[in-house]
């Protein structure tokens, strides 16, 4: 496979992959807006933060505009993280590929392109019809999950698209899971009711998983385990970490690179930060430290990935 088709599959995912996180995210922040009580919340200020790169003054005259921060988020093209503009890529990646995707595939990427790109989503996501406009938006991303697991051939062209995937969904639920427990200074000892946490566990598709495998009501060290070392639930940071491992191993089976023993080394290293670890391993350093370490070094490892497949200098 040319490095240009394999880094186009692993962006197309990868954009794919942040514009259902983002989705789910703006979904379950403004069903929470609506509330009124005391867990309801009308701040936009993570979404800002994981999803704009805009100065903490902007973000603070923003954060309570609710109209303001979606049209941002989802249309402003001059935001490099927008919807709009991550379709469009997502979109490129494919068109310069199609040989090397399914037809279904191709097809379900244009659709949510043209559907983003649509006045009427537009007119839709500015008026009294934000909700279906993003629950429409939602179930689009869901079909192109469904259209790829069940129509790609599982070759090399899958392996770089999990890779892209698993890389974007696990950066995604350090970020979250960060801005939640920076709320509570990272104090996994301050007991929070559930309902403090369902927007964190809506956001990543983990509500009912945990009302069904967490019997305790020790909120916080429940909702951290599962979003870190819960190896069941699909959207934790171990999870990811496996499915990574597995098909990097695929990958290099295949091709061989010169660079392989470093890679492998670099990706065990943080694998082993996570599947060895424990809360007494993350009291030693706290859990901000410990998240930034772990991010940092996918990063790392994702730049490393792209310069032994891809060709980058």
């Amino acid at each position: 496979m040319l490095s240009r088709i394999a880094d186009s599959m692993f962006w197309m995912n990868r954009y794919m992959e942040r514009s259902e996180g983002m989705l789910r995210m703006l979904h379950t922040h403004y069903m929470l807006s609506l509330d009124k009580g005391p867990y309801g919340t009308n701040d936009w200020t993570p979404a800002l933060q994981i999803f704009t790169d805009l100065p903490e003054q902007e973000i603070t005259a923003m954060a309570g505009n609710t109209s303001q921060v979606l049209q941002h988020l989802l249309l402003n093209t001059r935001n490099i993280n927008s919807l709009k503009v991550i379709l469009g890529r997502a979109r490129e990646n494919a068109r310069g590929m199609q040989d090397h995707i399914t037809k279904e595939v191709w097809e379900q990427v244009n659709l949510m392109y043209h559907l983003i790109n649509n006045p009427r989503t537009e007119k839709k996501i500015t008026s009294d019809e934000t909700l279906s406009a993003i629950d429409m938006l939602v179930q689009n991303c869901l079909l192109y999950t469904g259209v790829t697991d069940t129509t790609m051939p599982r070759g090399m062209s899958w392996s770089f698209m999990n890779l892209g995937k698993y890389i974007e969904r696990c950066l995604l639920t350090i970020e979250l899971t960060d801005k939640h427990y920076k709320a509570i200074n990272y104090d996994l000892g301050q007991n929070k009711d559930i309902l403090y946490w369902r927007g964190l566990l809506f956001s990543l598709s983990g509500y009912e998983l945990h009302l069904k495998n967490y019997r305790s009501t020790d909120y916080s060290y429940n909702v951290a385990h599962q979003l870190i070392f819960n190896l069941q639930f699909p959207h934790s940071i171990i999870y990811s970490l496996q499915r990574i491992k597995k098909y990097l191993d695929d990958a290099i089976k295949e091709n061989n690179p010169s660079e392989k023993y470093n890679l492998l080394k670099q990706f065990g290293r943080l694998y082993s930060q996570v599947e060895f670890a424990d809360f007494e391993w993350i009291k030693r350093s706290g859990l901000p430290a410990y998240l930034l370490d772990v991010r940092n070094e996918l990063l790392q490892f994702s730049r490393s990935l792209s310069q032994s497949f891809f060709s980058y200098s």
